[in-house]
């Protein structure tokens, strides 16, 4: 019998392939690649050429470079926000597939359940928020943005903790839990 079928395999790895893109383009649009950092570069490189832009000009080409990134973060946002929809009814219709932290007897059982669920609740905030801000009046526009904005934060945590449970796992009693995440055998 397989414990992880392939819907949940392909539901799992195409979440995380699509939050890890959406962590990505987020990350380098508000650290690297942010508008700052774009015009001091530029206007230090066209300095060297004894050559002067204008704030006009440097927004404009700041936003030409990183139209095409933010293109794809818009693309992933709308690929995990389906992912999501579809993981959520599969979780109705299967069963949710990690503990329920009201109902687990060990501690541990509980904790992955409340951090699972924190995690599928921050997903959600961010699916909220960042569809408001593409989408939204602008009234809720900077609250709604910060909070947006706290995934270059959480998103990264979740991981390290994802991979604690995992390595916690194979070293423990549900070792080959990789391979059935891969493979969908028991």
């Amino acid at each position: 019998m397989k414990k992880f079928t392939l819907t949940h395999r392909l539901l799992h790895w195409t979440i995380g392939i699509s939050m890890m893109m959406l962590f990505l383009t987020g990350f380098l649009r508000m650290e690297w690649m942010n508008k700052k950092n774009l015009s001091t570069l530029i206007t230090h490189e066209v300095s060297k050429e004894g050559l002067n832009i204008s704030d006009a000009t440097l927004k404009t080409i700041g936003r030409s470079s990183l139209e095409p990134m933010w293109q794809w973060h818009e693309i992933f946002a709308y690929v995990a926000l389906g992912l999501f929809a579809i993981r959520i009814v599969y979780m109705l219709v299967k069963g949710i597939r990690f503990p329920n932290p009201l109902k687990s007897h060990s501690t541990s059982e509980k904790l992955q359940g409340i951090i699972y669920m924190i995690f599928y609740l921050l997903i959600l905030v961010n699916i909220v928020t960042g569809f408001y801000l593409m989408c939204g009046n602008g009234t809720y526009k900077d609250p709604m943005e910060e909070l947006h904005k706290t995934a270059i934060y959480w998103f990264p945590l979740f991981f390290l903790i994802h991979l604690i449970g995992i390595i916690i796992d194979e070293t423990n009693k549900n070792s080959g839990i990789v391979s059935k995440m891969i493979n969908g055998k028991d």
